[in-house]
């Protein structure tokens, strides 16, 4: 079986972690499994969303700690081994958030550490009920500085700081009320959520939901003034499309768009 499976229905790809006995670890392998399928899907035009789940009783648990262990075992104890490892893990995390198609978490049991920060780094997250969230490496005397960034931008600082200081979980519905996640579902009905809304995402024009997801992230590092200017210059560029005028026109006429993209 392969550490990260993929299989696509119809205009969404499904990856899913398949290494359930290690709580699907974020390892060197399944960090270049992950990066190997963003690459892909980066130039796969005709998948219009992706869902990311995990099988077995967690969706992940983080970095592989045994792996990281043993990476100490070399004449800097482990510097730059470490320092690989966490550059891979960034690659990762910012290569989702530049795929063209809008990422997807399925999520259940435990999404703890860097597996927290994965959820945070997709930009959309449905979770079922009992899932817990966690940065909670400090338990173990390591601050969760990577997955820091991913989470600073999705919840409240002082929230945020809460989790990474203490350590402390938050369940499913704290979790979204917080801006974690979008949904929370009961666990029979999770994979069916998950899948309907990246259907309602891969029906929509994909051109117009490339270009607004770049858009997204974008003005979102940017001042307010910098941010409108730019948003504008990217509506401008969408207004000219020839499938965005036969949209608004089969809007105006009820009717299906015939899109071309």
């Amino acid at each position: 079986m392969a550490l990260l499976e993929r299989h696509d229905t119809g205009a969404v790809a499904h990856l899913r972690m398949s290494a359930p006995e290690r709580l699907n670890a974020l390892s060197d392998e399944m960090l270049a499994a992950l990066k190997a399928q963003i690459d892909a899907l980066g130039e796969d035009r005709t998948i219009r969303a992706v869902v990311i789940s995990g099988e077995g009783k967690a969706f992940c648990a983080g970095h592989d700690l045994k792996q990281m262990q043993q990476g100490r075992q070399t004449e800097d104890g482990g510097k730059a081994y470490f320092a690989a490892l966490f550059a891979r893990c960034t690659e990762v995390m910012t290569g989702l958030q530049r795929l063209p198609q809008p990422v997807i978490a399925q999520v259940h049991g435990i999404a703890t550490a860097a597996g927290c920060q994965l959820v945070a780094s997709c930009d959309l997250a449905v979770a079922a009920e009992g899932t817990r969230f966690g940065v909670n490496g400090v338990n173990i005397g390591l601050f969760c500085s990577t997955p820091m960034v991913a989470l600073t931008r999705n919840i409240p600082r002082k929230q945020a700081f809460e989790m990474l200081s203490t350590g402390r979980f938050v369940e499913a519905e704290e979790a979204r009320q917080m801006g974690l996640i979008n949904r929370v579902v009961p666990g029979a009905q999770l994979a069916d959520a998950t899948a309907e809304l990246a259907e309602t995402v891969a029906g929509k024009l994909g051109a117009a939901v490339k270009i607004g997801k770049e858009a997204f992230y974008a003005q979102a590092q940017m001042g307010i003034d910098e941010a409108y200017a730019h948003a504008g210059q990217v509506m401008v560029e969408n207004m000219l499309w020839r499938d965005t005028e036969e949209g608004i026109a089969a809007f105006l006429e009820k009717r299906s768009p015939d899109w071309t993209q």
